[in-house]
């Protein structure tokens, strides 16, 4: 619930110690000061911190790796194992195979990677590393100094599992 605060003369000035008092007692704002000119018009900026969770950016850099042609996963085997499970239980781990380090106003990360054959890995490479940098940057505002990309395994087709009826025709 908000309240219109339209005292903005002199002589209500003099009032606002009871308004401010009623407007708290009420619970509509933590701010009891009118809106400037410019905060009315909407053209102004608000006071405040805003922090990002290290979470949040390896998230963000975890989406922006698997939407990369030729990425099959990420992680390590392990990693890859335990995210499986996950997955079938509808747990999945967007986080898994980054890491990220996030300062005030810098990010940097290091994604793990496999790469479907027979992709070029240093072409796949590139790519997450573009997307991961245009993501952070964008979403979450932070300049990425660094993107580093670990390419631990290569993904067959045959590794699938699937019915290989073709492997067993003699």
């Amino acid at each position: 619930m908000a309240t219109d605060v339209t005292n903005t003369t002199a002589a209500s000035e003099a009032e606002a110690p009871a308004a401010r008092a009623a407007s708290a007692s009420a619970g509509s704002s933590r701010v009891d000061r009118a809106p400037s000119a410019s905060q009315a018009t909407g053209g102004g900026t608000a006071a405040g911190r805003t922090t990002i969770a290290e979470g949040v950016v390896a998230k963000v850099a975890g989406i922006a790796a698997r939407e990369v042609p030729g990425v099959h996963a990420l992680g390590g085997g392990g990693a890859r194992a335990l995210g499986a499970i996950r997955d079938v239980v509808n747990a999945t781990d967007l986080t898994q195979g980054v890491k990220v380090e996030v300062g005030e106003t810098q990010a940097a990360a290091d994604i793990t990677i496999v790469v479907d054959y027979p992709a070029a890995i240093q072409e796949v490479a590139e790519n997450v590393r573009n997307a991961v940098t245009g993501a952070i940057t964008r979403l979450v505002g932070l300049q990425v100094v660094e993107v580093n990309v670990e390419v631990n395994d290569v993904h067959l087709p045959s590794d699938d599992g699937g019915d290989d009826t073709e492997s067993r025709v003699s």
